[in-house]
C-alpha cells in the first residue's frame, strides 16, 4: 500500500502567524456550543437528566462499580463539566431528522422515573450480592424550574452477613484427592463477607484447576453452595458441594459417575488444507482419502503434495501434551504459539473422544489441529512527507517479507530506505540551506526457536523464543558531517507471560565512519569534550530490554513498564589488557585508547526506565501519563558516549514546545546559527495528556510536558548535570493537539507552547502568558500515532 502525505511549508508558517485567529475561533466556537439551550430538544413537560449523585455510608463499596448498574446516566461531559456533544446536537436544525450535527452529537438524556426505580432495584440487588441483605436504598428527584432533573440515591448498608464457617463436600471420589487437601489458595475465608461474587470467583478458580489437570468434561454445573443463616447474628454456615459427572436422566433418576482425567492418543495436523473444505467424515474422524500422511510417534501430519512446513515447527508449537493430560491452559498457549508464528490466518483445535483408555485406565482424546495457511510472501512500498524543525522533505521505503524462508517458519525482512530533506537553519544573514540525504538497507531473519549451545528448549516455559539475525548499512549526509553506520546483531526474544516480553542482544556491533565534517562545526567543538563523540569508532554492545504492557486496545486502560540496560567494550578492553596491546592517543587528544580494526572502540554502560499509564475506558475522555529516566556513563576506553547512543529531547514524542534536538543540555544555549543537534548523557522526562473526542474520528488533547537532558562531562556552560541545580533546568511546556483516527493509523498535530525555558538566564526563565505565542515560544509538530 502506498500512502501519500502532502504537507506544505507555507501552510505551517501561515498557521503560526495566524495563531490568534485560530485560538479566537476555538474560543468563540466553544462559547457558541456551551451557550446553546440545553433543553432545546427536551419535550414539553419532560426534564433533562442533569446530574446523578450516589451517597453511600460504606467506603468499602466502590462507587465506580455501582455506576455500572446505573440504568440512566446524564449526558457525557469533557473536562468534567462541559457537555460538549450535547451542545453539538443542540446546534442542529429541528427541520432535519438526519442532520450531521445530530449524528456527531449526543441526544439529550430525558429523565425517566421508571429507569430511576430500576436503578434503585439494581443497587439494592448489588448490595445483597455483596452480603448487605439489610441494606436500604432510597432515591429522590429534584425537578427544577429550568426543566432539569437531578437524581439522588442514598444507600445505608447496615450490618452485613459474614461467613462463620466454611467446608467443602466432595461427592466425586476421583476429585477428592485433587481438591480434598488443604487449599491455601481458597478465596473464601472465615469472617469474610457473604459475597456472591466471591463465591462465583471461587467456583471459577476450582473449575480452572480441574480443567487444567485433565478433567476435560468438568463444568461449573457440578458446583453449588448450601448456606445456613438461621443462627443468631449475621453469621452464615457455608458449604460447597462438588457433584459427580451427570450422564443424563434414566428410569431410576439421574445417572452419575466419577469424573475422569483425559490423556491424548494422537495429534493430527492439517495445515495444507483449506479450512472451508470437508475435513471430517460424519463420525468426526479425518477422511484421509486422496491425502498424504506422515507419522512421527503419536503425531500425524496430513497434507497434499509437498509439505510446506517442517514437522518439528508444528510439534514445537503444540504444548497440549506438556503435562501428559488435557489442560485448558495449554490449549490457550498452543493457540498463541501458532498465531505468533504469523503463518496462519486461522487456527482451530478440536478434540474427539476415542472410546479407548491408556495403560492407567484414563480415557483418551484425539486432537485435530486445523491450520489455514496465510500469505507467505509480501511486498510493501510507502512514500511520506517528513517534517523536522519546519523543514520538509520526502522519504520512501521499499520492503519485502518472506514468512517461511526455509520451511521452518523463518521470517525474512528486507527494507530499503531513501530520504532527502531541504533544511534551513540560522537567522538573518547567517541563514543556511542544506539538502540532507539518508539511504540505507536492513536485512533481518527471525527463527522461531532458540539457537544456542546452552539451555534446553524447556527452559522457556511460557512461549517459544525467537532467535534473530540482523545486518544493516546506513549512509547519512548532514550539514555538520557525513557518516556511515554498518551494523550486525544477534539475539533472542521471548515472552514469559501474556504481558511480559524479554529481548537480549548478545552481540550488537556497530562500525561508524565519519566523513566531511564541517570546518565551522569542528572549530566550535574543537576544545570541547563532545569532540570525541564525532570520530570514527566501533561499538560492540550487549543489551537487554524488558517490557511489561497491558496495552492491547486504544480504548482500554493500560500500564506499560520498560527498562533497558546496555554495556559495550568491556570484553574487548579486557582482552587488550591481557595481551598488553598498545594504546593510541584519541583524536580529541583527551585519552589513550585501544583500537580494533584500526578504530577505537567505545566503552560505556547505559540504562533507562519508562513508565506509562492510561485511563481510556471512558466514552469520550481519557488520560495518559508517562515518565522516563535514563543515564549513560563512559569509562575505560572512552571519555564520551558515542553520538548515536546519546539522549535527545524535544519533537513530536518529547517536550513538544521545543523542536527536536534543540532542548538542552541543561541550561546551555546554543548559537541560533548552528544546526540543531543537542544531545546528552542523562535524560529526565514526564508527560501528561487529557484526550477527548471532538467529532468522530477527530480527537483533541491538552498536554503538559516537562524534562531536559544533561551531560555527565561537558565544558559547555550549563551543560553538566548538577544535583544542586538540575531541578532549576527543567523545561516546561503545554499545548493543544488534534488527532485524526484512520483506524489503521493516527495522524497527529500538536501545538506546543513554552512555559519555562532553562536556556534563559536565571530569574527570567518563566515565560509570561502574554508572550506564549511569540515567535520562538511556540512549536508545531506532526506525528504518527499517539506520543505515548
Amino acid at each position: 500500500m502506498i500512502i501519500f502525505v502532502l504537507v506544505l511549508k507555507k501552510a505551517q508558517l501561515k498557521f503560526l502567524k495566524s495563531y490568534t485567529f485560530l485560538v479566537t475561533g476555538i474560543v468563540l466556537f466553544s462559547f457558541l456550543v456551551a451557550g446553546c439551550r440545553t433543553n432545546k430538544y427536551v419535550p414539553e413537560k419532560e426534564y433533562l437528566l442533569s446530574k446523578v449523585t450516589i451517597r453511600i455510608d460504606n467506603k468499602t463499596i466502590d462507587k465506580n462499580t455501582l455506576k455500572t448498574y446505573q440504568k440512566q446516566k446524564p449526558n457525557t461531559r469533557i473536562f468534567g463539566f462541559w457537555k460538549f456533544h450535547l451542545g453539538l446536537y443542540n446546534l442542529s436544525s429541528k427541520k432535519k431528522e438526519n442532520n450531521w450535527l445530530k449524528r456527531i452529537g449526543e441526544a439529550p438524556v430525558i429523565y425517566d422515573p421508571f429507569l430511576t426505580e430500576k436503578t434503585r432495584q439494581e443497587f439494592e440487588r448489588f448490595m445483597h450480592n455483596k452480603g448487605y441483605y439489610n441494606a436500604v436504598v432510597k432515591d429522590s428527584t429534584l425537578l427544577m424550574t429550568n426543566r432539569k432533573a437531578e437524581v439522588y440515591y442514598s444507600i445505608i448498608s447496615n450490618q452485613p452477613y459474614q461467613i462463620h464457617s466454611y467446608e467443602t463436600v466432595i461427592k466425586d471420589d476421583s476429585l477428592r484427592k485433587e481438591l480434598g487437601k488443604q487449599d491455601n489458595e481458597s478465596l473464601i475465608k472465615p469472617n469474610s463477607l457473604f459475597d456472591s461474587d466471591l463465591l462465583g470467583s471461587e467456583t471459577q478458580r476450582l473449575l480452572r484447576k480441574l480443567q487444567n489437570d485433565g478433567y476435560y468434561k468438568a463444568t461449573k454445573n457440578i458446583f453449588y453452595y448450601e448456606a445456613d443463616s438461621t443462627k443468631k447474628g449475621h453469621g452464615v454456615d457455608l458449604k460447597m458441594v462438588i457433584e459427580k459427572e451427570s450422564l443424563g436422566d434414566t428410569i431410576n433418576g439421574v445417572s452419575k459417575m466419577n469424573h475422569e482425567r483425559y490423556t491424548f492418543r494422537n495429534f493430527y495436523y492439517l495445515n495444507e488444507i483449506d479450512i472451508q473444505s470437508t475435513l471430517f467424515s460424519d463420525n468426526g474422524v479425518v477422511d484421509n482419502t486422496k491425502k498424504d500422511t506422515l507419522w512421527i510417534g503419536h503425531h500425524c501430519f496430513v497434507y497434499k503434495g509437498k509439505r510446506r512446513l517442517k514437522t518439528d515447527l508444528l510439534m514445537n508449537a503444540n504444548h497440549l501434551a506438556d503435562k501428559g493430560y488435557y489442560s485448558s491452559e495449554l490449549v490457550d498457549r498452543t493457540y498463541n504459539e501458532y498465531f505468533a508464528l504469523r503463518l496462519f490466518k486461522l487456527v482451530n483445535i478440536r478434540f474427539v473422544e476415542t472410546g479407548q483408555n491408556d495403560a492407567q485406565g484414563n480415557p483418551m482424546l484425539d486432537c485435530y489441529i486445523q491450520l489455514t495457511p496465510g500469505m507467505s510472501q509480501s511486498y510493501s512500498a510507502s512514500i511520506e512527507g517528513t517534517n523536522s524543525l519546519g523543514n520538509f522533505g520526502i522519504a520512501g521505503n521499499l520492503g519485502y517479507q518472506h514468512k517461511n524462508l526455509f520451511r521452518g517458519g523463518e521470517i525474512f525482512d528486507l527494507q530499503f530506505l531513501a530520504a532527502t530533506q531541504k533544511q534551513s537553519y540560522g537567522v538573518g544573514d547567517s541563514a543556511t540551506t542544506f539538502n540532507s540525504v539518508e539511504t540505507g538497507v536492513d536485512a533481518k531473519i527471525t527463527v522461531p526457536k532458540f539457537i544456542a549451545p546452552f539451555f534446553k528448549s524447556n527452559f522457556f516455559q511460557y512461549s517459544t523464543p525467537q532467535t534473530f539475525f540482523n545486518i544493516s548499512y546506513n549512509y547519512q549526509k548532514r550539514p555538520d558531517y557525513t557518516r556511515t553506520i554498518a551494523r550486525s546483531a544477534f539475539g533472542y526474544q521471548w515472552k514469559s507471560s501474556d504481558y511480559t516480553t524479554h529481548r537480549v542482544n548478545l552481540l550488537d556491533i556497530n562500525l561508524v565512519k565519519m566523513f566531511a565534517l564541517d570546518s565551522a562545526f569542528l572549530s566550535r567543538i574543537e576544545n570541547l569534550y563532545i569532540r570525541s563523540s564525532y570520530i570514527d569508532h566501533s561499538i560492540t554492545a550487549f543489551n537487554y530490554a524488558y517490557t511489561y504492557s497491558t496495552q492491547t486496545q486504544k480504548k482500554s486502560d493500560y500500564v506499560v513498564l520498560k527498562y533497558n540496560i546496555e554495556t559495550a567494550g568491556n570484553v574487548l578492553y579486557a582482552i587488550n589488557q591481557a595481551l598488553n596491546r598498545s594504546k593510541f592517543i584519541s583524536e580529541g587528544g583527551t585519552i589513550n585508547q585501544y583500537h580494533i580494526f584500526n578504530t577505537p572502540f567505545a566503552q560505556y554502560v547505559k540504562f533507562d526506565l519508562e513508565y506509562r499509564k492510561g485511563w481510556m475506558d471512558w466514552k469520550y475522555n481519557g488520560i495518559a501519563i508517562r515518565a522516563f529516566g535514563g543515564a549513560a556513563f563512559a569509562y575505560g576506553n572512552s571519555d564520551q558516549i558515542p553520538f548515536e547512543r546519546k539522549y535527545f529531547s524535544g519533537g513530536a514524542n518529547g517536550i513538544r514546545a521545543w523542536p527536536i534536538r534543540t532542548l538542552g543540555p541543561g541550561s546551555y544555549r546554543s548559537n541560533p546559527n548552528e544546526f540543531p543537534n543537542q544531545s546528552g548523557d542523562i535524560k529526565l522526562e514526564a508527560n501528561a495528556e487529557y484526550r477527548f473526542k471532538i467529532i468522530d474520528p477527530l480527537e483533541g488533547a491538552f498536554f503538559f510536558d516537562m524534562g531536559n537532558i544533561w551531560s555527565v562531562r561537558d565544558n559547555r556552560q550549563g551543560a553538566e548535570f548538577k544535583l544542586n541545580k538540575f531541578y532549576k533546568e527543567i523545561a516546561l511546556g503545554t499545548g493543544f493537539g488534534l488527532r485524526y483516527d484512520f483506524s489503521y493509523v493516527i495522524l497527529r498535530l500538536d501545538l506546543g507552547v513554552k512555559m519555562h525555558d532553562p536556556s534563559l538566564i536565571e530569574g527570567a526563565r518563566w515565560i509570561s502568558p502574554g508572550d506564549y505565542f511569540k515567535k520562538g515560544n511556540v512549536n508545531l509538530v506532526f506525528g504518527i500515532g499517539y506520543p505515548f
